[in-house]
């Protein structure tokens, strides 16, 4: 591999963030939530209020692409109602923003969170909400239309449904109703579907629509080579939150609906005696270290199963593919680096290797808001002073290292790679 690595022209280096996560000021199901930190999500990091301060910071990292949220709950009061035009002009203000600084917008349409009337009527198990969202799709792509061209109908269902009927971890909290788990999957591969015609048959864009899903991959594997039930357990969680999640979304017909494929990225979990060797399940540092496990604050890191998952994804559905999130949550920015150059490393290879990756989004923009986590977990190019009233925001040195990559949109050498990293992956 060449010691830098030079992407083609016209690739897009961007950051991501979501509604709920920095808006602030919203009404789903997650505005009366408090994390065992004490965090909730009622201010976040107001962004609401100070989305052009951010877009002027995005221009200082030199991106050229945001994937972005767009909050539902802002914009209909009832299923099929109107968009509300206050919050649907603050939108196209913040778009034409971004457009004046250079910078493609990604749409996601799904991230997390729903109307309160749509949590009311049983969420994604009620049927009844797949049409009340092509409703809300159908509207605001006609509003939108001649300012995006890049549309992501759902983030991560697997995780959505995951954490909301298996694991417990969003609201409404339940756990182990596997039954819940697979309709709610196939409610939105539903969804999807027809938000990717109603999309691309609208017209009137700017430029030529392109749409799908992003989907969140986790290598699932067992830590001790011979432990025949972990070996199990980790095949089942392959199945059901991977392999059932995009036959659901991308299986036989169902795939020429989508004009790329989106790939969220963060490692792998290893399995032993059936429990998840992560920090995000409890296991300590001191642990994960003594076994020789490398993670930031929430995933294992593993950047080589990267460049073959991408390979991997190129041959099987032969679809465009933007990595729409990859990133690490530590206060290590020497580690964040490191993390960071490796998988771009392993992604050009891939890229060599024949896979049409068009563009990278780093998670995130923001330290955030970070769902059961609270504010625990630090993911942002830029941080974000929680304490402080003015929520001040402060270019990290991950930060300047990615408006680097993004301005020569190049990658440097893999000389430095974090010791331990480097070691182990």
């Amino acid at each position: 591999m060449d010691k830098s690595t030079k992407f083609p022209e016209g690739f897009l280096w961007g950051t991501a963030t979501s509604a709920t996560q920095i808006e602030g000021h919203v009404v789903n199901e997650w505005t009366d939530y408090l994390a065992p930190d004490g965090g909730h999500c009622r201010v976040a990091c107001d962004h609401y209020h100070r989305y052009e301060e951010d877009v002027e910071w995005m221009a200082q990292l030199g991106v050229n692409s945001y994937r972005m949220g767009i909050e539902w709950s802002r914009l209909q009061a009832a299923a099929f109602a109107p968009l509300n035009p206050k919050e649907l002009d603050r939108y196209v203000h913040l778009l034409d923003c971004l457009k004046a600084a250079g910078i493609t917008p990604m749409v996601v349409l799904h991230h997390f969170s729903n109307p309160p009337w749509i949590s009311a009527a049983g969420g994604w198990l009620n049927p009844a909400t797949i049409p009340a969202f092509i409703d809300y799709v159908t509207k605001l792509v006609a509003a939108l239309k001649e300012r995006v061209y890049l549309w992501n109908t759902f983030n991560e269902p697997d995780t959505y449904a995951s954490l909301t009927y298996l694991i417990g971890g969003f609201p409404p909290f339940h756990k182990w109703r596997f039954h819940s788990y697979r309709k709610v999957i196939r409610h939105m591969a539903e969804a999807h579907g027809q938000a990717c015609r109603v999309i691309r048959q609208a017209g009137g864009f700017s430029k030529t629509p392109e749409v799908g899903i992003a989907k969140n991959w986790t290598y699932f594997e067992a830590f001790q080579k011979y432990s025949l039930w972990d070996h199990g357990l980790a095949k089942f969680c392959h199945y059901a939150f991977n392999h059932f999640v995009l036959d659901a979304f991308l299986g036989g017909k169902r795939r020429e609906d989508s004009t790329f494929l989106g790939v969220n990225y963060y490692g792998r979990v290893r399995l032993n005696h059936f429990q998840a060797l992560v920090p995000t399940n409890g296991v300590s540092d001191e642990r994960l270290k003594m076994l020789g496990i490398v993670s930031d604050d929430m995933f294992e890191r593993h950047p080589s199963g990267f460049g073959r998952l991408l390979e991997k994804f190129h041959r099987r559905y032969r679809l465009p593919i933007y990595i729409t999130e990859h990133g690490a949550a530590s206060s290590d920015d020497d580690f964040r680096i490191s993390d960071l150059t490796q998988h771009l490393h392993e992604m050009h290879g891939a890229m060599n290797g024949g896979a049409d990756v068009r563009g990278f989004f780093y998670w995130s923009l923001l330290d955030n808001f970070e769902w059961q986590f609270g504010y625990s977990k630090k993911f942002g190019l830029l941080s974000v002073d929680f304490n402080d009233k003015n929520l001040l925001r402060k270019m990290t040195p991950a930060g300047e290292y990615y408006r680097g990559v993004c301005q020569a949109s190049t990658v440097p050498p893999e000389e430095n790679i974090h010791p331990s990293l480097s070691s182990c992956c």
